[in-house]
C-alpha cells in the first residue's frame, strides 16, 4: 500500500469510528426525524454525523473535494483531483428501528475511481476497508468473495420480486434471497463471501456505493451496472444506473440476463 493511501485509510477508519459512536449516542438520546424531498427520512443523527465527518476529513485534507448525501452538492468538487464521498448513515430506516444493518461508508475518489474506502457497521462491530491494489479486510483480516460459479442456490441480497415477471426471457433459477437496508453493507457482505451477489436495477447515488465498489473489487468480486458497464465516479450527475455486485463466477451469469432490461440513466 503506498504511503498516501495508507494515511488516507487511517484517516477514514478513525473518522468512521467516531461517526459511528456519535450516531449511537444520538439515537440513545432521542432522534429528531424529518422527511427529505421525495419522502425519505433524515434524522438529527444523520446531520450531526455529516457535520462531524466534514469537519474531520476536510480539516485533514483541505485540498480534497466533498460529496455527501446530507450536504448540498456543488460543482466545485469536479475541479478537485481527489474527493471524499460520504453517506453519514447508510440504512437510516434500520438505524431508526434499532436494527443492526446500517453503516458509515466513506471513500476517497481519485479522478473517477475509488482508491481508499471504509464501511463501518457500529452495531455489528464490523469495519470493512480497502485500498486500490491493497486488498480488502474485515476487522483487519483479509476477505474474499465466494467462489460460486452457478446461480442455482446462490445467496442474493435483493428483493426477490425484481426477478419475477414477464420482462425476463427465461425464469431465474431458484436462489436464496435476503434483505439488508444499507447498500454499502450489502456490497461488503458480498466482498466477505457471506453472500454471492447483490443487485438493483434502479439508479444509485455515489455515496451509497463508492466505498462498497472498492471493498468488493479488492475482494475479488465484480461491480458494474446491469449492462456490465464499469462505473465512473465524481461526475456532474453523482449516480450510477444500477448495480450488479457479485462473485466473479456468477457476475457474468447475472448480467447475461439483466442486460435485456433498459438502463434508467
Amino acid at each position: 500500500m503506498n504511503d498516501d493511501l495508507s494515511e488516507d485509510l487511517a484517516l477514514l477508519r478513525a473518522a468512521a469510528a467516531e461517526a459511528g459512536a456519535l450516531a449511537l449516542s444520538e439515537r440513545a438520546a432521542g432522534l429528531r426525524i424529518d422527511s427529505k424531498p421525495g419522502g425519505s427520512p433524515v434524522t438529527s443523527a444523520d446531520l450531526k454525523v455529516d457535520a462531524l465527518l466534514r469537519d474531520r476529513l476536510l480539516s485533514a485534507r483541505p485540498d480534497y473535494g466533498w460529496l455527501s448525501e446530507e450536504t448540498a452538492d456543488a460543482p466545485e468538487r469536479l475541479t478537485r483531483r481527489r474527493i471524499f464521498v460520504v453517506d453519514p448513515i447508510d440504512g437510516t430506516v434500520a438505524f431508526m428501528k434499532n436494527r443492526p444493518w446500517w453503516c458509515v461508508p466513506i471513500a476517497v475518489i481519485d479522478g473517477d475511481r475509488p482508491v481508499a474506502a471504509v464501511i463501518h457497521a457500529p452495531a455489528l462491530n464490523e469495519t470493512f476497508e480497502a485500498t486500490l491494489g491493497g486488498g480488502a479486510r474485515l476487522n483487519g483480516q483479509p476477505i474474499a468473495a465466494s467462489d460460486i460459479d452457478s446461480l442455482d442456490d446462490a445467496s442474493v441480497l435483493a428483493d426477490a420480486r425484481i426477478l419475477e415477471g414477464p420482462q425476463w426471457a427465461e425464469p431465474w433459477p431458484p436462489m436464496r434471497f435476503e434483505r439488508r437496508n444499507a447498500i454499502a453493507y450489502r456490497m461488503a457482505l458480498v466482498a466477505s463471501g457471506a453472500f454471492d451477489a447483490t443487485l438493483a436495477l434502479t439508479p444509485k447515488w455515489d455515496w451509497d456505493i463508492a466505498a462498497g465498489a472498492l471493498v468488493a473489487t479488492e475482494a475479488g468480486a465484480l461491480v458494474t451496472d446491469h449492462h456490465g458497464r464499469p462505473w465512473a465516479f465524481n461526475r456532474a450527475d453523482p449516480r450510477q444506473p444500477s448495480i450488479v455486485c457479485a462473485a466473479a463466477g456468477v457476475h457474468p451469469l447475472i448480467v447475461q440476463r439483466t442486460r435485456s432490461i433498459p438502463l434508467a440513466l
